[in-house]
């Protein structure tokens, strides 16, 4: 397990390694020097025709540097979600598999444990340590143990919420950009204000170009940050939804699979 989560740092610090190198390439090659060439346009325009309204562009939106933290740390947060999606996929699809040979109308004695068991353990490894095959050998190397019905549905049940909580605190990374990604926009709308204020004494004299750059700088940065931010809040609450069912559903499964069919022989017929 602790190799598996360092192998998985690493490769969330390569995607945002190579998440910045994209748009950095991107941003210097096509997003940037299109947007001067608009910006220069406009500015032309501007002072040929005065009744010339100058067109919003993307290009022209997304030029700052907080925009491309922004997006820069969207492609990171949208690659972690979609490892850690890929991951739930593949623990559900144990779901649709038979992993305790239990007929209908059958018992499982405490005794009988150890021979259930041995189809579960036979897996492959990495397919042994995902929620449902540790919440099924949970339950019945206590049920083997203990000989309690009960013990073994507070097992599965605390493994369930062991395994809940394990994937909140594997999300906080994500929480973390998406709570980072509106104050890199708020900091590129204090920038933009501060620029325009500082030249306020040309707005007087009747240059109002560069104050007006300026306050697009800001409204931009805040625009796009809030954009991407609803995107992928979106992204990480329909994981978390994921997430969820699948907890939901394995303790469901080893309710209908497991605990129902336990029967512990009475003491007294013996």
């Amino acid at each position: 397990m602790k190799q598996g989560s360092l192998y998985e740092t690493f490769i969330q610090l390569a995607a945002l390694v190579f998440a910045f190198i994209v748009v950095q390439a991107t941003y210097t090659t096509v997003i940037r020097p299109v947007a001067a060439d608009i910006q220069t346009y406009q500015a032309e325009q501007q002072q040929v025709n005065e009744d010339f309204v100058p067109e919003r562009s993307v290009f022209v939106i997304l030029k700052d540097f907080e925009q491309q933290a922004c997006i820069t740390l969207m492609l990171w947060a949208v690659f972690i979600i979609g490892m850690k999606t890929q991951q739930t996929v593949r623990q559900r699809s144990l779901l649709e598999r038979t992993l305790v040979q239990v007929k209908e109308g059958m018992s499982v004695l405490p005794e009988d444990s150890r021979n259930y068991a041995r189809p579960v353990q036979a897996l492959p490894e990495q397919e042994q340590a995902y929620l449902l095959p540790r919440a099924l050998l949970a339950g019945l190397h206590r049920f083997q143990s203990t000989r309690s019905i009960q013990d073994v549905s507070l097992t599965i049940k605390d493994v369930c919420e062991t395994e809940a909580d394990r994937m909140e605190t594997e999300l906080t990374i994500v929480r973390y950009i998406a709570w980072a990604i509106p104050s890199i926009g708020f900091l590129g709308t204090v920038r933009g204000i501060g620029t325009a204020l500082g030249q306020a004494y040309q707005a007087v004299s009747g240059d109002i170009v560069g104050v007006t750059v300026s306050l697009g700088v800001a409204f931009n940065s805040t625009f796009v940050a809030r954009v991407v931010s609803i995107f992928l809040m979106f992204l990480l609450h329909q994981l978390q939804l994921l997430q969820d069912r699948l907890v939901l559903d394995t303790q469901n499964y080893c309710d209908e699979r497991l605990v129902r069919h336990l029967q512990v022989p009475d003491a007294t017929a013996l």
